[in-house]
């Protein structure tokens, strides 16, 4: 994708749950290569507006879209990887089959999806863990799979929920080390939640997030 391009906007966008106003009012803007921390303690709505770019979840004011990505303004394109805080990987399907899966779902073939899947755990150096099962993994092995999950489908834009909160400090500097050079080789923008200081320090770009709301224009580091 061409740097620059602009792969999310959210304009005034607010998401509240009964009385709860969990994100208020937020404009933001998304470009190709583009490394963002969302910080802010817990309950202050990160994790809500980042479900709002992934698009798994819809306003409930406002508008998100996704120029670059031919995304409609109420469907999340197929070009967005998730990476949760927890690895969520089903149980009874080996590391392999987790990716694959992932690619399964954005409608490619069978073959398509083993040969991406393959790739995926290449890239972050997880080939000899391809037939193992979620409970043979270490939680940083875990949170790998999840990351080459995200990936597999070759997406524009990547978007990670404390995706470090579970581990130690090494292990999550290894976790960051990992998401960021693939990011990097696949040329997509990354927005990613969290609570560390460390980890933000890592991001170009810093949007403090507090009681649901976040400067309107990019803050740099």
């Amino acid at each position: 994708m061409e740097r620059g391009a602009t792969v999310f906007v959210g304009t005034h966008l607010s998401r509240t749950f009964g009385q709860v106003a969990a994100v208020r009012d937020v404009s933001c803007r998304i470009t190709a290569t583009d490394r963002i921390a969302v910080t802010g303690a817990s309950g202050s709505g990160k994790s809500t507006l980042l479900q709002l770019i992934a698009g798994i979840d819809d306003p409930s004011g406002g508008r998100a879209a996704w120029p670059a990505l031919d995304g409609h303004p109420r469907r999340r394109p197929g070009r967005i990887g998730i990476v949760f805080q927890s690895p969520a990987l089903l149980p009874t399907l080996d590391v392999h089959e987790n990716v694959a899966l992932s690619v399964l779902l954005a409608g490619q073939s069978a073959g398509q999806a083993r040969r991406a899947a393959s790739e995926a755990l290449r890239l972050l150096h997880l080939d000899d863990l391809a037939d193992r099962l979620p409970h043979e993994l270490s939680g940083g092995q875990a949170q790998r799979v999840a990351v080459a999950r995200a990936v597999a489908t070759n997406p524009d834009l990547v978007v990670a929920d404390e995706p470090t909160a579970a581990l130690d400090s090494a292990t999550a500097a290894h976790l960051l080390d990992v998401l960021l050079s693939t990011v990097d080789r696949l040329g997509a923008a990354l927005v990613l939640a969290t609570h560390d200081s460390t980890v933000a320090g890592r991001m170009d770009i810093r949007w403090p997030m507090a009681d649901g709301t976040i400067p309107t224009a990019k803050a740099s580091s």
